[in-house]
């Protein structure tokens, strides 16, 4: 079970132990709205690369700003408490703003990691990482399972035309 850690100054003193010991910390961030069995894959599939996996997560203002006023549905607290649950990840951190750039800055990542439907010259941070002589990893995504179309199939299965109960 991971911890949740409120604020950048303390995942950073963290993160310098975590060096210090010579532990490989891998990082990734999103929003993780609706968590899904593509999301368990990629979080166990990133963890393997590493000794430690730190997970920025959007704010609530962060992710209504990038997936519109209709989101989150899960609010932060109630995010940062599952992913916590997952064995395979030990840090949850949130970030307040559009991209993870100023986080992935602060910690220096020893990997990034994304989802393979991001082009490496589009992650975010890839910079950063490779400066310090890090790598940036794509996680092939397991395929009809996203937030997306989670979404999607609960508006179909429980439209009024449907008249499905809930």
């Amino acid at each position: 079970m991971g911890f949740v850690i409120s604020d950048w100054k303390t995942m950073q003193i963290i993160r310098v132990q975590l060096k210090n010991e010579g532990k490989i910390v891998v990082f990734t961030n999103g929003c993780f709205d609706l968590v899904h069995r593509g999301h368990v894959s990629f979080l166990t599939r990133a963890r393997a690369l590493g000794d430690v996996l730190i997970v920025g997560l959007n704010s609530d203002s962060s992710m209504a700003r990038i997936k519109g006023k209709t989101r989150p549905l899960v609010n932060f607290i109630d995010r940062s408490a599952i992913l916590s649950a997952f064995s395979a990840v030990d840090f949850v951190v949130p970030f307040d703003q559009k991209t993870p750039i100023e986080i992935i800055s602060a910690l220096v990542p020893d990997i990034l990691v994304k989802g393979s439907d991001w082009e490496i010259n589009n992650i975010v941070g890839r910079e950063v990482v490779e400066r310090a002589g890090g790598k940036v990893v794509r996680i092939p995504l397991i395929q009809g399972h996203s937030t997306t179309d989670l979404i999607q199939r609960v508006i179909e299965r429980f439209s009024v035309k449907n008249k499905v109960k809930v």
